[in-house]
């Protein structure tokens, strides 16, 4: 199941990667867009190499059975190596120097493989074992890996931090946060290396393949890497998808206060029978459109002094405060309707009967209002309740 899921995000994490250099070829350096696709192909292949499928497909041999542990650390830390110069070409442009991080990370990588070799692993069944005299080698080893990924990953935790926390809310703040969970995934999982390394000072030996929690890790790190640095590519889709769904909750939400008010002016109606014709947005545009019709058409019919008196009988009835406003629209249009029906009218008032929508409100922010309002609406003993007292 994980080795399936690891393969799986390995391949979703080399197409994400793969079709972000492709969109920012223009965008963004070439240099920059290289580091990001280095550490997608270092770390997905990573993980792909030390797999129980990888190992069936070379065969079991001294080759791999040395090569493989050697070449999936070599590859975290190579993996590492790029994130570190993305955030950097990221953030400092041209002016980022690399040069100190290439060297650290080259050096980690030449001791790690000295230090692998100094100390003799041979393959056991599923571990790698080291004699006595290997064993301070092969601690050496484990050492450097831990100590180059943990104050890497630890700067690369903190620089996006720092920036999501900084950042404006959008999609590049959602990027951010989700590069820090990846990178924090990633160094939790080399952390998880502790575990190797006091399984290797207790039994001199160490296990060949990544272990489940390593697994698990390894994926979390794969798939939030891949959505944060992506998130440009495939965000306008998504939200897309999410504006529709949100634009047809609110035109089903509201559908009790303009079903009230058709059925109280038949005229607001634009096209009947083909409202979602054109797409939810278009729909929630006229619907609301509808409704503020309808309260022009029953502007005559609204009691300018119903609304003082019905917010202190919501408030009298227990209607929370966030909530007494709506009540008090609902309130209005319920007696507005009624007066149409029985022909009686009044004074115009100086105010708007909608008064919390205002006349420049862009169509989401009158659907939040109108949502509210036919929340009252449906609660229709407490509305009748205040409606009565309110009258009366």
């Amino acid at each position: 199941m994980i080795e399936t899921l690891a393969y799986h995000l390995c391949l979703v994490g080399f197409a994400g990667f793969g079709y972000k250099l492709i969109e920012s070829r223009r965008s963004q350096p070439v240099r920059t867009m290289w580091f990001l696709a280095g550490f997608g192909i270092c770390i997905a292949t990573g993980i792909v190499v030390l797999t129980p499928a990888m190992e069936a497909l070379i065969g079991q041999g001294p080759v791999f059975d040395w090569v493989a542990p050697l070449a999936g650390d070599e590859l975290k830390l190579g993996a590492i190596g790029f994130a570190v110069a993305f955030s950097q070409a990221m953030w400092r442009g041209e002016s980022a120097r690399l040069a100190p991080h290439a060297l650290f990370t080259g050096a980690a990588m030449v001791l790690l493989a000295v230090c692998y070799a100094l100390s003799g692993p041979e393959r056991v069944g599923d571990d790698m074992v080291v004699s006595a005299g290997g064993l301070p080698f092969a601690l050496g080893d484990q050492a450097v890996f831990l100590a180059y990924g943990l104050i890497s990953l630890g700067l690369l935790i903190t620089v996006f931090a720092r920036s999501a926390w900084q950042a404006e809310p959008g999609p590049l703040r959602t990027g951010l946060w989700l590069l820090v969970v990846g990178v924090g995934a990633a160094f939790a999982w080399t952390f998880w290396d502790i575990d190797d390394v006091r399984l290797l000072a207790q039994t001199s030996r160490i296990g060949a393949r990544e272990d489940l929690p390593s697994s698990v890790l390894a994926a979390t790190t794969v798939s939030f890497v891949t959505a944060g640095a992506t998130l440009s590519a495939w965000s306008p889709a998504v939200s897309s998808v999410l504006g529709r769904v949100r634009a047809y909750r609110a035109y089903r939400r509201i559908e009790p206060l303009w079903a009230a008010l058709r059925a109280a002016v038949p005229g607001i109606a634009l096209d009947p029978g083909r409202e979602l014709a054109a797409g939810p947005e278009f729909a929630l545009y006229r619907r609301v459109i509808e409704i503020r019709d309808g309260h022009l058409a029953l502007r005559a019919h609204f009691d300018p002094a119903l609304p003082a008196r019905a917010a202190a009988e919501a408030r009298h009835a227990g209607v929370p405060e966030a909530d007494v406003a709506a009540t008090v629209e609902a309130v209005t249009l319920a007696a507005a309707i009624e007066a149409e029906r029985a022909g009686r009218r009044f004074a115009p008032a100086d105010e708007a009967p909608n008064h919390q929508a205002d006349a420049d409100a862009d169509v989401a922010a009158e659907a939040a209002w109108l949502v509210r309002v036919s929340r009252a609406w449906r609660r229709g003993t407490l509305l009748n309740q205040v409606r009565t007292a309110s009258l009366s």
